[in-house]
Formats: structure tokens, sequence, C-alpha cells
């Protein structure tokens, strides 16, 4: 068996299987929770999955739903999906039933794929539904009169459909927060997930290289870029995944001991959480090479710590779902202890990736100009789903697609994120948009007028704060309001604090002026995101 791997024999997500299988068939593909699966299993098993899809009358360009934890037999419905034409949209577990109910409804997913946890909301989602599709439970715990997937999936064929695909067909449709308070999905292409791939072979990163003796850890929410991206990035290299239900950060630390992990992905937020425990400074790392973080910055002094306990290479990871993760990387010879400007960079171009800096009307700005960060590359999205006008305003026709973000490029092409153009809040990773939690708090008979900013935390980059304007003659509680939008929205995008305010600030066009809020919680802060 060679370890070189031919990329180029993957053109398609259902590819990857069937590849890996004919060159390590008996090696293992993915570890779940004392399962594991051999690469011609997985192969097999998507096979299944397709079968069963096509069997269901689903045809090419059609949606599924997924709600649940993370699980090695998400990535089957995914891979088998993706073999069927099919469209898999992973939703976040940790969302209310009626944030569950929007992205169903508005994928117009035929089957819904439910976790052993979120099987008690099926009613309360379906509730809010126009249609009510079939639901299939993962896992036989709890799941009552619905057909499990292992049943449902051992019932077809595991003969290979061989239905053509394109590799511009869409093949996951993650959504994100909206600006405008409703979610939009982004389509990622069979070509969005793969074609970077091939660009990282051609222009070798030495951290970016794998061998089937790596081993993934696979701990961040697969209803993210970050934990979908990131699994079928160490599948793709043929290494073994070991998938975590959700991150727990003990369970962490005997991962990385008892599973041997070489290589992990995760938000600063969910480091933090790990080099702290008392443990963290007994386990063995020898066989941990490198340590991806992203999704937010990470503080100077949270980092020394990281690389004093981990002993391993850093590697910065900048993107977003719409680029399909990765775009930006701060390479491990840029991480010093003692501190350097790079070190506040998101830093560089991964292969394949263009960047620059544009002002409003789009034009070019010169290096160390402050601007809005533009991005082309392969891995560009095709778009929001039924959403043209917001589409058009991502991304341009020669495909540079805006972040939102605010940054600048230096002479020697390192990217600095500087402030978010967007009033999006990231918090321990996860992004919240404020119209989304305002939207939230209104309803609450005391609130007036609302205004949700994020502010610094130590402990998840930023906190959502709500700035509120009660209705006269009430006595407004803050642990009400929270209490309210708790009911709402997810708990993690929910105010963890009130402030109360005679008025919002406002410009002469009624705008709320948010940097005006922000600007106190801030103050002494050399860059406006934590």
């Amino acid at each position: 068996m060679s370890d070189a791997i031919d990329f180029d024999r993957m053109n398609t997500l259902g590819d990857v299987p069937r590849y890996h299988a004919e060159a390590r068939p008996d090696a293992v593909a993915f570890s779940f929770e004392g399962r594991e699966t051999t690469f011609a299993q997985l192969d097999r098993h998507t096979n299944q999955v397709a079968n069963a899809l096509l069997a269901a009358g689903l045809s090419t360009g059609d949606r599924i739903a997924y709600v649940g934890k993370n699980s090695d037999h998400y990535f089957e419905l995914l891979l088998g999906a993706a073999k069927a034409g099919v469209v898999t949209t992973p939703i976040g577990w940790r969302l209310a039933a009626p944030e569950i109910a929007y992205i169903v409804g508005d994928s117009e997913a035929k089957l819904v794929f439910v976790g052993r946890e979120l099987i008690g909301h099926v009613d309360a989602v379906a509730a809010e539904l126009t249609h009510r599709p079939v639901v299939i439970a993962m896992e036989a715990e709890g799941a009552g009169d619905y057909q499990t997937f292992e049943g449902w999936r051992d019932a077809a064929s595991d003969v290979d459909p061989h239905k053509p695909i394109q590799i511009s067909d869409i093949a996951i449709q993650l959504y994100t927060s909206g600006t405008t308070g409703r979610p939009k999905g982004a389509m990622l292409t069979h070509h969005n997930l793969l074609g970077m791939r091939r660009e990282a072979a051609k222009n070798p990163l030495e951290w970016n290289q794998w061998g089937p003796s790596d081993v993934s850890l696979v701990a961040m929410p697969v209803a993210h870029i970050g934990g979908t991206g990131w699994g079928l990035v160490g599948l793709i290299n043929g290494a073994k995944g070991v998938v975590a239900r959700e991150f727990d950060p003990t369970k962490v630390l005997d991962f990385i001991e008892k599973d041997r992990i070489s290589k992990m992905f995760m938000v600063p937020a969910a480091l933090q959480i790990v080099v702290r425990l008392p443990r963290a400074r007994e386990v063995d790392y020898s066989r941990l090479t490198h340590i991806l973080y992203g999704a937010a910055p990470i503080p100077l002094d949270l980092l020394r710590e990281c690389m004093e306990v981990f002993g391993c290479g850093f590697v910065q990871q900048y993107g977003m779902t719409e680029t399909t993760g990765t775009v930006v990387y701060l390479p491990p010879e840029d991480h010093d202890p003692a501190g350097n400007k790079r070190m506040r960079a998101a830093g560089l171009p991964m292969p394949g990736v263009e960047l620059k800096i544009i002002d409003e009307a789009g034009k070019s700005l010169p290096p160390n100009t402050v601007g809005e960060v533009a991005v082309r590359s392969s891995a560009n999205m095709a778009g929001y789903w039924k959403l043209d006008e917001a589409t058009a305003k991502t991304m341009d026709a020669d495909g540079w697609l805006r972040t939102g973000d605010a940054g600048y490029l230096d002479e020697d092409g390192y990217l600095f994120i500087h402030d978010r153009v967007k009033d999006m809040i990231i918090s321990g990773g996860e992004n919240i948009y404020p119209a989304e939690v305002e939207s939230a708090v209104y309803g609450h008979p005391h609130v007036a007028e609302v205004a949700v900013i994020g502010v610094p935390d130590d402990k998840w980059g930023e906190a959502v704060k709500a700035v509120v304007a009660p209705k006269p003659g009430v006595t407004p509680d803050a642990d009400d309001i929270i209490a309210f939008a708790r009911t709402r929205i997810a708990h993690f995008k929910a105010p963890k604090s009130v402030d109360f305010i005679p008025a919002l600030p406002r410009n002469a066009s009624g705008k709320i002026l948010r940097r005006e809020l922000r600007a106190p919680y801030w103050e002494g802060r050399e860059r406006q995101v934590n």
C-alpha cells in the first residue's frame, strides 16, 4: 500500500470512500465510542445510504437534514447522500425548536435524521412546520416508534449506485446566522470541499502534510464548517478520525492520550478550558504534532501557555462558512512565545487563495490600509440558497467574496484583522448576529428598544450584551429578559448581561450607533475583536 494519495481520483465526496476502500480497505476511517469503521466498510455503508435515499424517491439537489451531536454515522450520511446527489444540511443541536424548524423548512428537507438528544424536540419542531418530513432516529436509544438509521441503512443494497455527480453540484448546505435575523444557507459544492486539497498537494506546507499514521480528533460541532470540514480533511487524507460526540475538555485529554491524536482543530475558548485542567500537565503529548485553532483570535498569554503545555506546532486558521473554512493560515514558525508582530496576524493566504483589501466601492487599497477583506478561491461558496440578492451583495461577478471583516495586508502579504464590518459577535467560536438576538429580546413586555453588542470576555472571547431602553413606567429585570430570550433562541446566543439606558444612540438617519455603545467596553484595547 502506497502512502501517496492521488487526490485527482477524488473529485466528488462520494469518490473519497471509493478511493480509500481500494487504496487502504482495512485501515480505520472513523472511531466513535468504541465503534470502528474501516474504509471498506465506510464505502459499503455509504452505498447503502445512497440507495436508501434513492429508494425513498430523492433525486439530485434534494435536501436532507441532520440534527444531532457529532457521530461517525453523520459522516456516513453525508458521504452516502453525496453519492446519491442529495444535499446534507447539518443543524446545530443547541438551537431552539423554532430555529431548527426554520432551517428544516427553509431547506425543504425531505428526511430529517435526529440524534438521540434531540428526539424529544421532534414534536415541538414539527408544530412549527407546514409539512412534516420523514424522521429517522440516528440511534436506537430513545428512538421510540421512529425507524433507526442502521435499520434504514442496512435494508438497502450495498452496491455502488454510480449515479453521475458533477463537481459543481451542491454537497452541503451550512446555515450561517443572518444579519437580518434569519440564517442563510451557504451552498458548498463538491469542488469547494475538495479542490483546495489538490491545491495544497501541489504546494505542500509542512504543517499541512498528512500520512496514514495520522489520527485526527473531530471535536467541533458538525453543524459548523470547523466540525464537518475538519472531519473531511482527515478522511480525504486517509487518516483515522476519532469523532467526539461533543466537546468535553476532560475527554479531549483522554483522546489525546488513549487514541494517540496527532492533529486537532479547536477554537481558543475550548483550548483555554483544556489547558487549564490540572491533568493537562500530566498527559503524554508526544504524538501530537499540530494544533490548529481559529474562529476567533487567541490572547498571547493563552497561546504561550498552550505552546508550553502541549509542546507541538500551532497554526492559526482564518476563514468562514462561505469560504468552506480556512483560507488564511499563520504557520508554526511565526508563533513566538516571546511575542512578535506577526502573532497578531491572521496569516498568509492558503495555496490557491487570493486576498485583497477593498473600500466600500470595491476598489483595491494599498498595503497597511484598513478596508474590507475580500477573498477569491475555488472554495468560495456557490451562493446562498434561494437568496440571489444576498449572494450578489457578498460575491461579485469576478468571484471575489466580501468577508465582512475589516483588516489590512502588510508589505509581506500577511493579513491583519482589525475589526468587523458586520456587527457579528464571536463567542466561543460561535457566530452570533445582533439582529437575531434583538428579535428575540424585542418581544419582552418591558423592552421598548434593544441593541445587542459583543463585549470582551476572558473565557469566550466575546460575550453577548443587550443594551435596553425600557418602556415608560416599568421596572425592568435583566434576569427575566435573559430568560425570555432563551425561550426563543439558543442559550449561547442569548444575552449574558443587560444594561439599561433611557434611549439608544442613533445617527441622523435613525441608525443605531453600535460603535458608540461598544466603545466603553473596548477602551484601551488594540483591536476591536477579542
